[in-house]
């Protein structure tokens, strides 16, 4: 069993090499103990699902990058290499188990992951199982399910199912393995090409729809991979998977029809974000607190998590009693920590990875509080942040990280001694994942859309590769297979 990742945005400016993976995750055979990343979960249930049934475990590289631009070459090369040399050195095995993400993009691999499991697939022969958990951002290609016997997505995003989906794909690989089942995977292209939240409305409808659909005889899994908005790669879409028990004819006629069904309600997903100012305007009229998610300037989606536009325009505005989190400034909260607890400096602070970040802001700020290696809670999960500062400036409060990683639950803030709930306004920079921790303290959540690296409008996006018709752009894309 093996674990790697990264979500490649095509129009970030951040390069994603070695140093990112050493950044966030890379363990070296002690993944399932040692992994730091929700993407790693797969691995701790596998390998006690394993050892309780007395099977002999040969476990390799864990290593996830935060998202950002291009993979280097030779960055996946050498992780790929890894898996493989320990895939060697183990044959023969019965089952491959691997949780990837499924949206990396490399220089010379424009599918990275398709690359891996051929090479995979090749080494442990055509009598091996293999099994694959993605991220539901995965982009699905023919070369990512061709090779596995069992794939599988999570459902949810937020990514509240990591584990749940693991127990999944390690049942039907187990079962594939002894030959109670014969899984037969059958893909359809959906022509959706937007993120989809799945916490409420069409899309919770829709995963409702996925859980009675494998209810049916002789289904064994359903999955919608939504694909990832900002991977500029040919066939940009998301897509039903239905896997069945030796069935082609019925997984090929189930994905089909939940297809549709997820076009015929493509008008409710329709995302409703609002302008800056709009969000601000609607904040300000409601009662508190209320959430605005800057889903421009995510770095779960690659961006850089730095950007000032909102900042600057609440400033402008006067506005009070907010809190904004959390910005990637290694400098500025190095100048923090050296001020120290109750000390006040002048700061220039985020703006820094290029114009998609706004220009800085210099403000005067009290230093309130500090910590080194903070945590945050993220899909259940505690993932490191680095070292982390609470600043307040002009009535504003806000929180700046050493580590890149997006606002996830509100005790990034609580542990350093605020209070969100206290405040009328909490910006916090994600597009989704946000939701589980912050929804219950919030009257109102209000998703915002300005510029930045990670816009979700892909309408306005300037693909360079993408060939086939998606929506919302074309509304013609359903009828493209």
């Amino acid at each position: 069993m093996a674990c790697l990742g990264t979500e490649t945005n095509s129009f970030s400016p951040i390069p994603t090499g070695m140093q990112e993976f050493a950044d966030t995750m890379l363990c070296h055979g002690n993944g399932a103990a040692n992994g730091r990343h929700p993407i790693a979960e797969p691995l701790r249930v596998w390998r006690r699902l394993a050892e309780e049934r007395q099977m002999r475990v040969s476990e390799s590289l864990s290593a996830f990058a935060e998202p950002g631009g291009m993979t280097a070459g030779a960055t996946y090369e050498a992780l790929r290499d890894e898996i493989l040399a320990d895939l060697r050195s183990a044959l023969p095995v019965e089952i491959v188990l691997l949780s990837l993400h499924g949206a990396m993009i490399a220089e010379g691999y424009p599918d990275a992951e398709g690359d891996l499991l051929a090479r995979v697939r090749e080494l442990a022969g055509p009598k091996a199982t293999i099994g694959v958990e993605y991220d539901l951002h995965v982009h699905l290609t023919e070369a990512k399910t061709r090779p596995a016997n069992v794939v599988v997505t999570y459902k949810e995003y937020p990514h509240t199912d990591i584990g749940e989906r693991a127990h999944e794909v390690f049942a039907l690989a187990e079962r594939a393995a002894s030959a109670t089942i014969v899984p037969t995977t059958a893909v359809r292209r959906c022509g959706i090409n937007a993120y989809l939240p799945t916490t409420a409305g069409a899309m919770r409808d829709f995963v409702t729809e996925m859980r009675r659909a494998e209810r049916t005889e002789g289904v064994l899994s359903v999955s919608l991979a939504h694909g990832f908005p900002h991977g500029d790669v040919a066939d940009l879409a998301a897509r039903l998977v239905v896997i069945t028990d030796n069935d082609p004819a019925k997984a090929q006629t189930l994905a089909n029809s939940l297809a549709a069904k997820l076009w015929e309600t493509r008008e409710a997903l329709r995302p409703n974000y609002l302008s800056i100012d709009a969000a601000l305007d609607e904040a300000i009229r409601s009662e508190g607190p209320v959430v605005l998610a800057d889903t421009s300037d995510n770095a779960g989606c690659g961006a850089a998590n730095d950007s000032t536009f909102i900042l600057r325009r609440m400033l402008e505005r006067g506005l009070t009693s907010v809190v904004s989190a959390n910005y990637w400034d290694p400098v500025a909260v190095r100048f923090c920590f050296a001020a120290g607890v109750g000390g006040t400096l002048r700061l220039r602070l985020g703006g820094k990875a290029g114009p998609d970040s706004g220009e800085p802001v210099d403000l005067s700020v009290r230093v309130m509080a500090v910590q080194r290696d903070a945590t945050q809670t993220f899909n259940g999960f505690q993932v490191p942040i680095g070292d982390t500062v609470w600043v307040q400036g002009e009535g504003i409060d806000l929180i700046l990280n050493t580590h890149r990683f997006q606002t996830g639950h509100p005790d990034m803030m609580t542990q350093l001694g605020l209070d969100p709930a206290t405040r009328h306004i909490i910006v916090v920079k994600s597009t989704q994942h946000f939701y589980a921790g912050f929804a219950p303290i919030a009257r109102k959540v209000l998703y915002v859309a300005g510029p930045g690296t990670s816009n979700p409008d892909t309408r306005a996006l300037s693909y360079q590769h993408v060939e086939m018709p998606f929506w919302p752009r074309d509304q013609d894309a359903f009828a493209t297979i």
